[in-house]
């Protein structure tokens, strides 16, 4: 439970059973929360959720507008709790209907309350020191006044106003409001720096520390069984390396043991797809999950100039052009600001995209700098590669077969954006995510909670997904020092 002083995020996955350790809990709901999270009604236990009706009525007017994701999310909570209380009288609304709580897998389960608070109808008392209504922060105060109104009803009982706006959790706490909290449900690390990386670094020499060892040879492959507390936190696709050069990937587990692929690390270095070869042993080993043709799933994350985007690319062209495994290339990206300017901007969706996806054309031009008519050269390709620049906003309801989809800036994406994506997913079809945690431009997104840290964690277990930080910076020694000092 936090203090006014230091607020602690919310996390109730951890409490799930049925006796409240507080006499009683109500939660009041700030719009961006519902936006965040539609399905953010369930995610409180056992406990009681108050939406105002300020809420309801900002709901309904930004779910009419251009933004589609935006537009997205305010309806299926609106549908959301519309289900909820479509039988519910007039009374029950007011007092609380009760909605089922996310529960763990084979959990029993949990119920909580859902109830509208008719703010309209407020009124100052003593014991509340109501914030005064103005014309740009009305809404922001209206909801502040309804949790100040059911503390001071509510003495003995947790009042928690919930809201991802950190100047409306300042006001809240200034007018003398105990608790005041952040929406991190969707939480899935307590630290960014326990995040996956995909490769985990042995002390000293790995092979000091095996006792026991099996080795086989399947055609060219060489593997080796070992004991599986020699590492961490294995998954599919790990890899592990030492100062000695030994490198190899987690092909297989079973409860006690691991099957390791041995890799050679002269000849992941000398890898080339599309005529583009590592620069470290980060990107060959990325580089060597994108050529698994087994993952449907690879996640590169690492800061900028790292050479994710690249690396993709190449893979991409590769896979199109020379192996024939992919009928297109399909390339979209991140874009906080896209759904309301795109429909202003001349031209096909693929002309609109044109600003955002600009990086591609970069990347492109870099993979065919040394040609004789490089313009040309990309022309051509795009061609017959069939890369089509698609907005996020237009790719929902659609299935995607045979394809290879990219998709960039994925740290500015929720869970929820990111999921509704990865569904599209159809047969024969890969997906490549990439996205930099040092660089989110969505103001309610923090490393934490970006969908590319959830999908990162969820995932790192599918046997079909492969997953790679690449921490060096290629792109320049400026862009490098700029990166580390700035």
């Amino acid at each position: 439970m936090s203090s006014p002083a230091s607020p602690v995020p919310i996390d109730l996955k951890k409490s799930k059973s049925k006796v409240a350790e507080a006499e009683n809990k109500i939660y009041v709901l700030d719009t961006n929360v519902l936006l965040h999270d539609p399905l953010a009604i369930h995610s409180f236990a056992e406990h009681k959720v108050i939406i105002p009706m300020t809420v309801l009525e900002e709901l309904d007017h930004i779910k009419d507008r251009r933004d589609k994701d935006v537009s997205r999310e305010a309806r299926i909570a609106i549908n959301a709790i519309d289900r909820l209380m479509t039988n519910a009288t007039t009374t029950d609304i007011k007092e609380g209907v009760k909605v089922i709580a996310h529960g763990e897998e084979n959990a029993e389960e949990v119920y909580g309350t859902l109830a509208v608070y008719p703010d309209q109808v407020l009124t100052e008392i003593k014991d509340a020191a109501f914030l005064r209504l103005t014309q740009d922060h009305d809404n922001d105060n209206r909801i502040i006044n309804v949790a100040l109104q059911l503390a001071s009803e509510n003495p003995d009982a947790f009042v928690c106003l919930v809201t991802k706006d950190i100047n409306m959790r300042l006001k809240a706490r200034g007018s003398g409001l105990d608790h005041v909290e952040d929406y991190r449900n969707d939480k899935v690390l307590d630290d960014i720096d326990l995040l996956a990386t995909g490769v985990e670094k042995a002390e000293d020499r790995f092979w000091d520390q095996v006792v026991n060892v099996e080795t086989l040879q399947e055609a060219r492959a060489t593997y080796h069984i070992v004991d599986r507390s020699l590492f961490r936190d294995p998954y599919p696709n790990l890899f592990v390396c030492d100062e000695e050069n030994f490198v190899g990937r987690i092909d297989s587990m079973t409860e006690s043991t691991v099957k390791l692929q041995d890799l050679n690390t002269e000849l992941l270095m000398a890898q080339r797809v599309w005529g583009l070869q590592p620069r470290n042993l980060e990107q060959a080993l990325a580089l060597n999950l994108l050529r698994q043709d087994e993952l449907d799933l690879n996640i590169l994350t690492g800061p900028a100039g790292s050479g994710k985007t690249l690396l993709a690319l190449a893979y991409g062209l590769h896979a199109i052009l020379e192996e024939k495994r992919f009928t297109k290339l399909i390339v979209a990206r991140s874009t906080p600001p896209m759904a309301e300017d795109i429909g202003f901007l001349p031209g096909t969706e693929e002309e609109k995209m044109a600003p955002w996806l600009a990086a591609f054309d970069d990347n492109l031009e870099v993979l065919h700098g040394g040609d004789e008519s490089p313009y040309s050269s990309v022309e051509y390709v795009k061609e017959r590669a069939n890369i089509q620049f698609k907005s996020l906003n237009f790719m929902r309801g659609r299935s995607f077969n045979n394809a290879l989809i990219i998709i960039d800036e994925a740290q500015g994406l929720t869970q929820f954006q990111l999921k509704s994506v990865i569904t599209r997913v159809g047969n024969n079809s890969k997906i490549i995510i990439l996205g930099n945690l040092a660089q989110i431009d969505n103001k309610y997104i923090t490393p934490l909670t970006s969908g590319l840290t959830y999908i990162v964690e969820k995932f790192k277990y599918f046997e079909k997904a492969g997953l790679m930080h690449i921490g060096g910076i290629e792109r320049s020694a400026l862009a490098a020092f700029a990166e580390e000092n700035l």
